[in-house]
């Protein structure tokens, strides 16, 4: 089987000499890599001009995940695609071949691969990878699919491209769908890659807007309640609380209940933008986007 690697990059020089190195270092070495870079300012280009990739640069404007992805995979020929981040560095050399080797199973349709947060994570985000992807059994339900370190067989992507409905989420959408359509997704937990953000509030409210947007019309359910934010505001103050005294993490308690509100309230707030466009209130899907982006530095 022909394998690609997509990997989108913007601004990464802080890291993406680690990621390409790390999959510069990787067993398998059978792989064609394509770097999607949203016009980086910065180095990002140059750093990765030494490592065998083809680079393909959008501007900053046209970026929306979900055509970018779809773009990138109908210009490459290879039958299994894999997605690596920019700022995931994959944390042993196998990994990418156990990826690989896990579409052996004709029935495998995808992979996910298992995100470590980094070192200096916050005790909240540590504790939500750890949720998120188990060292042993398998992930949540809510994790359909987490392009960090994902694949997908290019087979199962004709039946089924990345949506375009809104500007996030359209890894969690393909792997609900996915789930829901019979095709097997499987979770590699021996394929490991460090990625987490400690975002600061600003950044957190963009992230969360459009998580909120995207997920409205993923599950195709009602926008969540004011009484409900609140409620979930007060419980991830407990949680995030506790989870801090566990660790030690003193200096992140007084933070606690800024970041509980803007994570719930970003996505509350990101809901009603859905709702708004369901009724055709809003008809630009890129509405999302740029509210997100003009307000808070993503």
């Amino acid at each position: 089987m022909a394998v690609a690697i997509i990997m989108r990059s913007r601004n990464s020089a802080w890291v993406i000499d680690q990621a390409l190195t790390a999959i510069d270092s990787q067993q398998f070495c059978d792989y064609h890599l394509y770097l999607v870079d949203c016009s980086s300012t910065d180095s990002t280009q140059a750093m990765a001009a030494p490592f065998a990739t083809t680079l393909l640069t959008i501007s900053a404007e046209s970026y929306f995940p979900g055509e970018v992805l779809n773009n990138a995979i109908e210009g490459c020929n290879e039958d299994i695609i894999v997605f690596i981040n920019s700022d995931a560095v994959l944390l042993t050399p196998t990994s990418l071949g156990r990826i690989v080797a896990a579409f052996d199973d004709p029935e495998v349709s995808a992979v996910l691969g298992r995100q470590l947060a980094r070192p200096e994570a916050q005790a909240w985000v540590k504790r939500d990878y750890q949720l998120s992807f188990p060292d042993k059994g398998p992930p949540p339900c809510w994790i359909g699919l987490s392009l960090p370190l994902a694949a997908v067989r290019r087979s199962a992507w004709l039946q089924h491209r990345f949506y375009t409905e809104a500007w996030a989420s359209e890894d969690t959408e393909w792997g609900q769908w996915a789930k829901r359509n019979g095709y097997k997704v499987k979770y590699v937990a021996e394929a490991m890659a460090m990625h987490s953000h400690n975002y600061t509030l600003s950044q957190l409210y963009g992230r969360r807007f459009v998580e909120g947007e995207a997920d409205l019309f993923i599950y195709d359910r009602s926008k969540v309640s004011l009484f409900e934010t609140i409620k979930r505001i007060l419980e991830k103050c407990v949680k995030d609380f506790f989870c801090c005294f566990l660790g030690r993490a003193w200096r992140e308690l007084f933070m606690i209940p800024a970041q509980a509100w803007v994570y719930h309230w970003a996505y509350y707030s990101g809901q009603r933008l859905a709702w708004q466009r369901q009724r055709g209130d809003v008809k630009d899907a890129k509405y999302g986007q740029r509210e997100a982006l003009k307000r808070y530095q993503k």
